[in-house]
C-alpha cells in the first residue's frame, strides 16, 4: 500500500530532523546540520533493504518506491528556494556570484561536450 511509503517517509524525515539538530548542537551551531541529507540516506538504505529482510507486497512496494522516488526532486526544490531567498537577503554580492558562476557553468557546456565526443 501507498500508506506503507508515507509512513517510511515520516520516519526518516523525523529521524532525520532530529539527528540534524543534535548534529547542529554538537557543533554549536543553532540550526539543523544535514538533518534532510541524513532523512535521504536512511529512505535509501530502509527503502532498499525492506526488500530482502521482509516479505512486503508488490503494491506496498510500490508505494515504497513512489515515495522514495518523489522525496528527492521536493527536498532539491526546497533547498534551491532556500538558496534564492538567501541570495536575495544577501544583497548585491551575493546575486552577482551567484550570476557569474552560472554564466561560467553555461560557458563549460559546450567545451565539456567537445571533450566528451573525442
Amino acid at each position: 500500500m501507498v500508506i506503507y511509503g508515507i509512513a517510511l517517509l515520516g520516519i526518516c524525515t523525523l529521524a532525520g530532523l532530529f539527528f540534524g539538530e543534535l548534529l547542529g548542537s554538537l557543533f554549536g551551531i543553532n540550526a539543523n546540520v544535514g538533518g534532510i541529507g541524513i532523512a535521504m540516506f536512511l529512505l535509501m538504505y530502509f527503502s532498499s533493504s525492506l526488500n530482502t529482510r521482509f516479505k512486503i507486497g508488490d503494491v506496498s512496494e510500490k508505494g515504497i518506491t513512489f515515495w522514495s522516488m518523489i522525496y528527492i526532486p521536493i527536498v532539491v526544490a526546497m533547498a534551491a528556494k532556500q538558496n534564492v531567498v538567501g541570495a536575495l537577503d544577501g544583497g548585491l554580492m551575493a546575486l552577482m556570484a551567484g550570476i557569474v558562476v552560472v554564466s561560467v557553468s553555461f560557458m563549460f557546456i559546450p567545451i565539456i561536450s567537445n571533450f566528451k565526443k573525442r
